[in-house]
């Protein structure tokens, strides 16, 4: 499909206001920034279903990549699914969150069905994307778009905004647009490289299926996930009845993933440094008393587990203080086997041949250890 002359023109316009100097993050020296906000964008129709399952699979993986760069980084995520008019939705969109462990369980759900008839709704997807989500406003954040997908967007959709004008805004707003381009398709291929030029990212490409990465297994997985079975005993949660059943519900969720996912999500939890969370999203007692959320003398007594219900708030802060005391000895054990775990794997990848770099997660971190 060639492109309408029409929208290479509003490209090539687009191009000349910003290299006239239009606001923009990328324009200032790279500093390491202290927060990084990042949506994925994602095409879920049936052609997906491989690179959506392995991203299921990569997600711990990818929030890894950003605390090895720096461990003390304040991270939100936000996620975007679209697909096209006729089909069940045209774009389901989960709000930028600093709760990744809520965001994992929103991607898990996501099904690739739909699609078929060629381009798809692109265009209403990075509007969405630019314009509706709760982007920070800061200097010192870094804001960066992953748009993932296989086929082009639809040009001939008289109500849309059509990405020339999406992305000028992005630019003033210093949202970085990459696009990840999945399978070979000549005609994706033209507009992903344009949308990534006027966005001021970068353009990857990838297998059809994602691409595949070797896990390493360790000989410490298996005392890392035992381990991490304890902390989650430690967990109190509290609040209405619902954000109680929440917080339980994550920490299901975890379980129930692959042991290679477990792991990832332990390491992100064991590295980070800034808020320490053993669930993000915040509703475990301990975390938001140690993390200055909530005091104690706050708490209701109706917000609390049948278990203290009716604790008096001395007897409350002892029980805290020794269930923290008690996490903190094990946070500990954590960390010393995921130094450990870190410096076998390692060792392993350096005797294997060089891993594939074409895989989704591999192009997802190399654009944020560039742009972050």
């Amino acid at each position: 499909m060639a492109k309408p002359i029409r929208y290479a023109v509003l490209g090539m316009v687009a191009s000349l206001a910003l290299a006239a100097g239009a606001k923009s993050a990328l324009s200032s020296p790279h500093t390491r920034a202290k927060h990084i906000e990042v949506a994925f964008v994602l095409d879920t129709t049936g052609s997906m279903a491989g690179l959506i399952d392995g991203a299921k699979q990569k997600i711990w993986s990818i929030a890894n990549s950003i605390v090895d760069i720096n461990p003390n980084a304040e991270i939100r995520m936000a996620l975007i699914g679209y697909r096209d008019i006729g089909d069940d939705y045209v774009v389901k969109s989960y709000e930028m969150s600093d709760d990744i462990q809520g965001l994992y369980g929103n991607l898990v759900r996501f099904r690739a069905d739909g699609g078929g008839d060629g381009p798809e709704s692109v265009n209403e997807a990075l509007d969405v994307a630019i314009s509706d989500l709760d982007w920070s406003d800061s200097d010192e954040v870094r804001r960066i778009v992953f748009l993932v997908g296989d086929a082009p967007p639809h040009m001939d959709y008289r109500d849309d905004r059509k990405y020339p004008e999406t992305l000028r805004e992005a630019r003033q707003r210093g949202i970085i647009i990459n696009t990840v381009q999945a399978g070979d398709a000549p005609d994706t291929y033209e507009f992903w490289q344009e949308i990534a030029e006027l966005g001021g990212g970068k353009y990857f490409a990838i297998p059809q299926d994602g691409g595949q990465v070797d896990i390493i297994a360790s000989p410490y997985d298996n005392d890392i996930l035992k381990l991490q079975q304890k902390i989650d005993g430690t967990v109190v949660p509290y609040g209405t009845r619902e954000q109680q059943a929440a917080l339980e519900g994550k920490i299901s969720e975890r379980a129930a993933a692959p042991a290679s996912v477990q792991v990832d999500n332990s390491e992100f939890y064991s590295k980070r440094t800034g808020k320490k969370e053993v669930v993000t999203g915040g509703g475990d007692l301990l975390d938001d008393v140690r993390n200055n959320v909530r005091p104690i003398d706050d708490i209701k007594d109706d917000e609390l587990p049948d278990e203290l219900k009716g604790k008096s708030k001395d007897e409350l802060r002892a029980i805290v203080a020794e269930r923290t005391d008690k996490r903190a000895k094990l946070e500990a054990d954590m960390n010393e086997l995921v130094r450990k775990r870190d410096e076998f794997v390692a060792a392993e990848a350096a005797k294997q041949p060089k891993p594939a770099e074409d895989s989704f997660d591999r192009q997802v971190e190399a654009g944020i250890s560039a742009q972050f």
